[in-house]
């Protein structure tokens, strides 16, 4: 009874997070309670089970939304600006030169965590020398994500879900992944050269010999207002310092983002009026996705504390042979690409994940090697061939490449590329094979 009502629930809140008829924190809010009230559950006890995943929650969405802002506050102050100037000026004429550019960009960029700000940001600041040079847009589209997708730090949004859902720390996740993500990173840089080199051969050497002025970094009025070019070394030694006590658990995730935001606001915008339009511009987005996260505290505390949970992976496990139990995340990293084609990130992450990762503690693993797994292409790597992320559509719209045409040509790249990772993930003990 448990586990039919369970998987009722999930698919609940599949639905009514892909049909888009209401937000994920109200479908990973709603759902579950009434569920845990057909179960036989109290209102009381119901409320219980959303506190208890609320507190296991807390951390995460602290660290999340503060990481937002203090990364929102760096780049406003303009620390970003200078590095992407240089990019611009180095790569040139040259195909190749300009595809390593894109990739190295788009992974500077995509520090902040965000696909959309990395398409935003990137794309406009490159389609003019792909389009003056005649290159090919989809090369352009396709090493930006791919870029963004192995940039899978912990306080972007797969890893953050991931481990909002284990109710583990995200460095904890991620540090096993540090050589998967370095030799993700290699992959890139390869595959980037490889295009530009064939986008050489195709132009025939034309781009060589363009003349016209080359591409700038162009800054409005108000943006201008904000930039505060002489603390870029300050604001470069924040960050890499801020990174450094997180990689090295010298402080909690979410403390280093809250000290970092802190001193960020009080040496750029030491003015009162100015730190709060600054946390103005960034609080939207780090409250939207903060509510998602406690929504899914309250989704998974009720699934783990109500035993639905325990009963679906009950009954997965009388299904699936113990000898392919070893498999399973190798298995969850070869499919995690064609996972971001039929799930939204909240659907697979809330819904999805947390069912395969029980089973698999229920058959004997670790369950934390389901979410490495998981991260090794479903909305990382394969974030870009998604119809269900804002990021796609607007790689869409400001690339002028149809969804159909942006799939065709991406898809087998970025899933090689994902099997490729979860192979040496593998390899070096991730997980099993």
């Amino acid at each position: 009874m448990l586990a039919f009502l369970g998987l009722l629930i999930i698919l609940a809140v599949l639905v009514g997070i892909q049909t888009r008829r209401i937000s994920p924190m109200v479908a990973l809010t709603v759902f579950p309670f009434i569920g845990a009230l057909l179960a036989g559950f109290s209102p009381a006890v119901a409320s219980g089970f959303v506190l208890e995943g609320l507190r296991s929650i807390i951390p995460v969405t602290t660290m999340l939304v503060f990481a937002l802002l203090f990364f929102g506050v760096v780049s406003d102050a303009g620390m970003l600006d200078p590095i992407v100037a240089r990019i611009l000026r180095t790569v040139g004429c040259s195909p190749p030169r300009i595809t390593l550019g894109t990739a190295l960009l788009a992974l500077i960029i995509h520090l902040d965590g965000s696909g959309a700000v990395t398409v935003m940001l990137t794309v406009p600041a490159l389609m003019p020398l792909y389009d003056r040079l005649g290159m090919d847009r989809r090369i352009l589209a396709l090493v930006v994500g791919l870029s963004a997708g192995v940039n899978f730090l912990p306080w972007v949004g797969p890893m953050v879900r991931s481990a909002a859902v284990l109710q583990v720390s995200p460095m904890e996740i991620f540090q096993p992944l540090i050589p998967v993500q370095v030799f993700g990173m290699l992959l890139v840089f390869l595959l980037a050269w490889l295009f530009g080199k064939k986008e050489e051969r195709r132009l025939r050497h034309r781009a060589a010999s363009t003349g016209g002025e080359m591409p700038s970094l162009a800054l409005t009025e108000a943006e201008r207002a904000i930039r505060r070019p002489g603390l870029f070394w300050f604001n470069i030694c924040l960050t890499l310092l801020v990174v450094f006590c997180m990689a090295f658990r010298l402080l909690d995730s979410a403390v280093a983002f809250m000290l970092g935001l802190s001193l960020a606001l009080c040496v750029n915008y030491p003015n009162l009026e100015a730190q709060g339009k600054r946390i103005d511009a960034h609080a939207k987005t780090a409250l939207f996705i903060g509510t998602i996260l406690l929504g899914a505290g309250a989704f998974v505390g009720i699934m783990q504390k109500s035993g639905m949970m325990n009963a679906m992976a009950l009954a997965l496990v009388q299904i699936i042979p113990p000898e392919m139990a070893s498999h399973i995340p190798f298995m969850v990293g070869i499919a995690s690409v064609p996972f971001s084609l039929f799930f939204d990130p909240d659907s697979f992450y809330f819904g999805v994940m947390p069912v395969i990762a029980e089973t698999y503690k229920m058959l004997g693993g670790d369950p934390v090697s389901i979410a490495r797994a998981a991260l090794l292409g479903t909305y990382t790597t394969g974030f870009v061939v998604s119809p269900l992320t804002a990021a796609t559509f607007l790689l869409v719209g400001m690339t002028k490449i149809s969804l159909a045409e942006l799939q065709r040509f991406c898809l087998p790249v970025l899933w090689g590329c994902s099997i490729f990772m979860t192979i040496f993930a593998a390899s070096i003990g991730v997980f099993n094979f």
